[in-house]
């Protein structure tokens, strides 16, 4: 197992030098989901959420977040990102509301974290927007789904965390 880049000599934490790292195109897919009863999920569908449109707030909160990840997250870089995606599909199976977001740049560190930073901040909201009416709703499988560029080369799950 090779040594955590984020810690010193001494195992002091510390932002990690990128500056001689090449510039790549950077790439990262997150998904995450809120579980939900199936009532609440019929509302998210209608529209008729009393603090307003569930999916769109959330979509943009999961964008504002990926953007802001370094102000959130200690020794992450501010970065140049040049998209983020983030998508909420409603799931009648779960029941719920399944999150996916796709982060990219140009630049010499990856673009992970803010990926999962949009997912989970997608979910959050979405648990906030309906909380009057499900307070058992659930976050669940926020993870990783794919990564490239970068030295360590790319990435991809081997499963979905759900049916």
């Amino acid at each position: 197992m090779s040594r955590l880049s984020h810690l010193d000599a001494q195992g002091q934490a510390h932002m990690v030098d990128v500056s001689d790292k090449a510039e790549t195109s950077r790439v990262a897919i997150a998904e995450g989901c809120v579980v939900m009863q199936a009532e609440t999920l019929a509302i998210v569908r209608s529209g008729d959420a009393k603090k307003g449109d569930v999916l769109g707030t959330a979509r943009l909160a999961g964008i504002m977040a990926a953007k802001r990840t370094h102000e959130l997250i200690p020794l992450c870089h501010p970065l140049l990102i040049s998209k983020i995606a983030v998508d909420l599909t409603l799931d009648e199976a779960l029941p719920g509301v399944r999150v996916r977001a796709e982060v990219k740049m140009k630049g010499q560190t990856g673009v992970e974290m803010e990926a999962l930073t949009a997912v989970s901040v997608a979910c959050l909201t979405v648990y906030d927007m309906v909380k009057a009416v499900d307070r058992a709703m659930r976050i669940e499988g926020i993870r990783l789904l794919h990564k490239s560029g970068g030295k360590s080369g790319a990435f991809e799950a081997e499963a979905p965390a759900w049916p």
